[in-house]
């Protein structure tokens, strides 16, 4: 009776049950990250039909999640970002909604018709889909509790079905959903309040890299620095290798030419599709106008310089998921500046070249052009530099 309830076929110890927990809830971290996430929602890699339908398999048996629904809801997540149809936008429900009751919300927006409709295209559809894994969820929920139970006994066994039930729930749903988008580091100024939680994405599979991936959704790699590093993609280069798999888009890397004395179209077009790396070295250039600024203002009055030496906490930051009071402080302190007023009003205009608008090529080149000409006529050295830099953009 007692081997019954504590050992199963494998009879393993206490120990041992919760190193096979680790790695069958790994399992299905990894089948969320590859073939959820990177394969059917960006379309980021292909996967061979051998893992493809395992993965499927797995998370049948493990989460009772339907494909097309986890697809819409993350690619609404995407489309809505930190907005009031965000599905679970810690910016706008609150931080401890999302990380405890994340899962209550995407059970929530799975619901929803027009979600599924607009969202979910183009996710497996085969005879397997509509008559078993998506008409009978419950069902493999069963069949992995009756699976544990063999393997584990009893108890081990219900509390590893509950464990792998709630992994993904508090991991995907909670976590990076939630702290996700609230704390961490930056590598790229996205539109939204993405982060990064920790460099070594290992414990989620990869997905930590969460603004890594806000600002190249459709890569197959995560980790972009040379002290990151992203397991999810360590696996893809083993199914690779495998011929099990084929990456279709990875982040791209910026190239530089000489500077160009006019802005042309293919300028214009490298300058959109490296914006983020744009972005990143006007941050440097900004801290660095904000140093010499500083240095300007020795001898002016200690308040007005306290009011200026706090701007740099607040100019790093996405001015579109920043608090009215923050903006305040901000509005604040450029009035006291001129110079850093003209270089935040600069960086402005540039992002508003590959923000949606109805300007021709012709336009967006023109003004890209008038943008350099006067970043050079300013007098503002590091907008100078930026400036030449930009030109160099391949």
């Amino acid at each position: 009776m007692e081997a019954m309830l504590f050992a199963g076929l494998l009879g393993l110890p206490w120990w041992g049950d919760v190193i096979a927990v680790l790695l069958l809830t790994h399992v299905t971290i990894t089948s969320v990250t590859l073939f959820l996430h990177r394969c059917q929602t960006h379309h980021a890699l292909e996967l061979h039909s051998l893992p493809s339908h395992f993965f499927r398999l797995w998370l049948w048996l493990t989460t009772g999640m339907r494909t097309r629904e986890w697809v819409a809801v993350h690619r609404k997540h995407h489309a809505k970002c930190e907005t009031a149809e965000d599905p679970h936008s810690p910016q706008v429900l609150g931080i401890n909604r999302v990380l405890w009751g994340g899962v209550l919300l995407y059970v929530d927006e799975s619901a929803q018709k027009e979600t599924i409709d607009r969202y979910g295209q183009g996710t497996p559809d085969d005879w397997l889909e509509r008559n078993l894994y998506s008409r009978y969820v419950m069902f493999g929920l069963t069949l992995m509790g009756l699976i544990d139970v063999a393997l584990f006994g009893i108890i081990p066994g219900v509390l590893i079905l509950l464990v792998q039930i709630a992994w993904i729930p508090f991991w995907a749903a909670g976590v990076i959903n939630g702290v996700g988008h609230f704390w961490g580091y930056r590598n790229w100024s996205t539109d939204d309040a993405s982060t990064n939680i920790f460099p070594v994405a290992a414990l989620i599979g990869g997905e930590e890299l969460h603004n890594n991936h806000h600002a190249y959704a459709t890569s197959a790699k995560f980790s972009m620095r040379p002290y990151e590093f992203d397991l999810g993609w360590l696996y893809i280069r083993i199914l690779e290798t495998l011929g099990l798999a084929k990456v279709k888009h990875l982040a791209p890397v910026p190239r530089f030419v000489e500077p160009r004395q006019k802005a042309d179209l293919p300028m214009l077009q490298a300058v959109i599709e490296h914006r983020h790396d744009v972005m990143v070295k006007y941050r440097d250039s900004l801290l660095r106008a904000h140093a010499q600024e500083l240095a300007a203002m020795r001898g002016s009055s200690v308040h007005n310089m306290r009011i200026v030496r706090n701007l740099k906490r607040w100019l790093l930051r996405n001015e579109r998921t920043m608090p009215d009071f923050q903006r305040a402080e901000i509005e604040k302190g450029l009035a006291l500046s001129p110079r850093l007023l003209k270089v935040v009003a600069m960086r402005r205009e540039l992002a508003a070249l590959w923000e949606r608008s109805m300007a021709t090529q012709e336009e967006l080149v023109a003004r890209l052009q008038d943008w350099c000409s006067r970043a050079e006529a300013s007098g503002i050295a590091p907008l100078v530099e930026f400036s030449r830099r930009l030109r160099s953009y391949a």
